[in-house]
Formats: C-alpha cells, sequence, structure tokens
C-alpha cells in the first residue's frame, strides 16, 4: 500500500510539473465518442481532401493534451479539428486525453 501511495504521489508530481491536468477517464470515455467516429476506424482516410487520420488509442496523454489544445487555439491547421476543438473545455480536453490514453 505504501509503495502504490508513493507511486501514486510522484504521478501526481509530475502531471503537476508538467503542467497536465489528470483527467477523468471515465468521463472522458462518453466525452470522446465523437473522435472516435474517424480515430477509432483503423485505416480510416478522410476523403476530399485526402487526411490518414491517426489512431488515438494509447497516445500519451500530455500529447494528447497538447494537441487538442493546439487545434482549439488554432495552431495547428485542420478546419474539422478547429471546429470539434473549440467547444471542449480544460477539464473536457482532460479528460479526452485521460482516456485515449488508456486505451490500447
Amino acid at each position: 500500500m505504501r509503495k502504490l501511495l508513493i507511486t501514486f504521489a510522484f504521478s501526481a508530481g509530475l502531471l503537476a510539473a508538467n503542467g497536465v491536468q489528470a483527467g477523468d477517464a471515465a468521463a472522458g470515455r462518453v466525452k470522446a465518442e465523437t473522435c472516435l467516429g474517424c480515430h477509432g476506424v483503423a485505416g480510416y482516410v478522410n476523403t476530399y481532401p485526402t487526411y490518414h487520420v491517426p489512431k488515438l488509442g494509447g497516445q500519451h496523454e500530455a500529447y494528447l493534451v497538447a494537441a487538442l489544445k493546439a487545434y482549439k487555439e488554432k495552431q495547428r491547421s485542420h478546419e474539422t479539428m478547429h471546429a470539434n476543438a473549440s467547444a471542449l473545455s480544460d477539464d473536457d480536453i482532460a479528460d479526452i486525453a485521460a482516456y485515449l490514453s488508456s486505451v490500447k
């Protein structure tokens, strides 16, 4: 039990030090349903214009948070992602990232 508490405290410290808000994966599962329409389909390619759509399951949580925030702030280019991310709060982003990073 002590080892588990130390591991948890260390992990929480790393998340805080990196400025990543710890998300709720269970809440993120519901919020990510829209994402899975494209990102949950193996080999999916959007057709006009053609984009390779990456699989997000198992991706690093901090990367997902950074990517969604960049789309929200239009620092990454993709109109569909701008539209999807613009409505997300920081809590939504953290929850979605927590869920997607837990999916293999």
